[in-house]
């Protein structure tokens, strides 16, 4: 009988020690050899799950794994999100992770091209789990917009370029809340002071920030370009910017012609003094730095630069001017090499 009951007692010995080991395996042990990258979208399930999982690293126990998601019910509790498996979690931190929606911030970029609202809703949609149609719409619907202190037509004045931290399952609302508190940090009480000074508001500011950012890729020449454009703002003269013909036609036109300046359009600059209504594209924080720090090549008004052209080394840099004859010059100079290029290709083909 003390035989039966030892054995008795060894067997449940062992019977505790398997499962001590298997809650120690699945509790405590690593159970991946790397790191995965896991997005759960809208009706995936498990095996979507574990498919992606085994795609980036190797699972060490797969079927350790299956029992626990099984047992945690991970089917029923599945959120979709972007979610980061380490190489140090175990089989039961995978469950509850997906179970509870412990997602991992994920990266996103607003950069390049921020000029056509079409563009900038697919390059959202592209990093995240919204659709770019809803964040078309949110750009152009009024009453959306208008809790962010903006209208469709000055939206570009509340996206910042630059780098969020936010979760892959965010709404359109939570991705303009973190550009407008980014906007909102660019205007400190300093920059209002320096805008003012200018006699500039906060709009007008941005919209002439994305006239200067459509100008120029080369950083260093932004303050001369804003200011030739607020020269001309303080001489009354037409800013006669062709970016802002540009937007008039989505930005299609690969050179802007004559013809294309007869558009009847608040945008175009050529036709109608001031400003334009809104901004024509999304201003880089280096742009609005330049129209609050401006170089007016001299005195502001008539006595600084009022003109600027392409530089015929093609450099993409400009070179500035104060008055008309000095700018037909410059462009004559740069006909001519345009010119001088033309034939030395067309030569070259021969």
């Amino acid at each position: 009988m003390k035989k039966v009951i030892a054995l008795l007692f060894l067997a449940v010995l062992a019977v505790g020690a398997l499962i001590g080991w298997g809650w120690y395996q699945d509790n405590r042990m690593p159970n991946f050899k790397g790191s995965a990258d896991i997005y759960v979208r809208p009706g995936d399930t498990v095996e979507d799950v574990i498919g992606q999982i085994k795609e980036q690293t190797t699972i060490i126990n797969e079927n350790r794994l299956r029992a626990v998601f099984e047992e945690k019910q991970v089917k029923d509790y599945l959120k979709p999100g972007y979610f980061r498996l380490g190489k140090s979690n175990s089989s039961v931190y995978a469950a509850r992770m997906f179970n509870n929606g412990w997602q991992s911030p994920v990266r996103l970029t607003l950069s390049g091209n921020l000029r056509i609202k079409s563009n900038i809703a697919a390059k959202v949609a592209s990093q995240m789990l919204v659709d770019s149609l809803t964040v078309l719409n949110a750009l152009n619907d009024p009453e959306f917009l208008k809790q962010f202190g903006c209208t469709p037509q000055t939206v570009f004045s509340v996206l910042v370029p630059d780098t969020y931290e936010i979760y892959w399952t965010a709404s359109v609302q939570e991705i303009f809340e973190k550009n407008k508190k980014a906007a909102d940090a660019i205007w400190t009480e300093e920059n209002l002071s320096r805008a003012e000074a200018l006699g500039l508001t906060r709009k007008q500011a941005s919209i002439l920030a994305s006239i200067v950012a459509s100008e120029s890729n080369y950083v260093p020449e932004l303050p001369l370009i804003a200011g030739v454009y607020l020269n001309r703002l303080t001489i009354g003269m037409p800013l006669q910017a062709d970016p802002t013909v540009a937007f008039c036609f989505d930005y299609k036109p690969e050179r802007i012609l004559k013809r294309h300046l007869e558009v009847d359009s608040p945008y175009n600059t050529y036709k109608y003094n001031g400003l334009p209504p809104g901004p024509i594209c999304v201003p880089t924080r280096e742009a609005l730095d330049a129209v609050l720090h401006p170089d007016f090549g001299g005195t502001r008004g008539s006595g600084g630069n009022l003109y600027f052209c392409a530089n015929p080394d093609f450099s993409g840099k400009h070179i500035f001017a104060r008055t008309l004859t000095q700018h037909n010059a410059n462009a004559r100079a740069f006909q001519n090499e345009l010119t001088r290029r033309a034939r030395a290709k067309r030569a070259a083909g021969r």
